[in-house]
């Protein structure tokens, strides 16, 4: 009986060989996944790390943004004080371009008296005192009205180069504005292109998520598959009547039963 068992050795443990070499195998194949997930996990923190710097930037360029749209809010408001006091001015232009009218009628009027008066000087010897009198007057207030003539186009000269300082700054205040929209449209461009970055980053991050859970499933079925194995291989060396030995690639026992 001892020969009888001593041949049927060897052969039982060929027999468990290819058993062994593919548990070896899924051992490997298990290390391999579990490295692959923590640099999944690794990759994701990363990723999660990107988003939530991407939303600050995101935040910072939203607050920008409202800066921008105050200050051209307050650019409209100034803009239309402007035209207002341009409005006003130009009124009051036209209003002393109607009194320069009125005066020139006068002064029109006046010199046809004086001529007049001129005449009647050379009929009316008697009444020349009284007329020269008069003809002081009127001189007096034609020089009034000169003064007044000087005075009031020298104030639509000021007026004229106030309004035309204030086209200049209209003019100035539209460039800004102007800049201002182009760069709001440059930076609504890069908010767009963000968010299309941000939902290409949430699509690789879910179809992570998926493949880390493919994986995970995957590994809990690799461990109960390595289980029930280990289980067998227990019982197989617990209650078989056979004596089994197993070895190493040296030819070493490791186990017998």
């Amino acid at each position: 009986m001892s020969k009888i068992n001593n041949k049927n050795k060897p052969t039982t443990v060929n027999n468990n060989l290819p058993v062994l070499k593919n548990q070896l195998q899924t051992a490997e194949e298990l290390v391999i996944a579990n490295k692959e997930l923590v640099f999944q996990n690794e990759e994701k923190e990363k990723r999660a790390a990107e988003l939530v710097i991407a939303n600050k930037e995101l935040v910072f360029q939203n607050e920008e943004k409202e800066k921008r749209a105050a200050e051209l809010v307050i650019a409209n408001k100034e803009l239309d004080f402007q035209n207002e006091e341009k409005e006003k001015r130009a009124a009051e232009l036209i209003i002393a371009n109607k009194e320069l009218v009125i005066q020139s009628r006068e002064k029109e009027k006046l010199a046809a008296e004086l001529i007049i008066a001129n005449k009647e000087l050379v009929f009316q010897n008697r009444e020349k005192e009284k007329r020269a009198d008069e003809l002081i007057m009127a001189n007096k207030e034609l020089a009034f009205q000169i003064e007044e003539k000087e005075k009031r186009a020298a104030e639509l000269v000021i007026a004229n180069k106030e309004l035309a300082f204030q086209n200049e700054e209209k003019e100035k205040r539209a460039a800004e504005l102007a800049i201002a929209n182009k760069e709001l449209v440059f930076q609504n461009r890069e908010k767009e292109k963000r968010a299309d970055e941000l939902i290409m980053a949430n699509k690789e991050l879910a179809f992570q998520n998926k493949e880390k859970e493919k994986r995970a499933a995957e590994l809990i079925v690799a461990n109960d598959v390595s289980r029930v194995k280990n289980e067998y291989l227990e019982n197989l060396f617990n209650y078989a009547n056979a004596p089994i030995i197993v070895w190493d690639t040296q030819y070493k026992i490791t186990r017998f039963n």
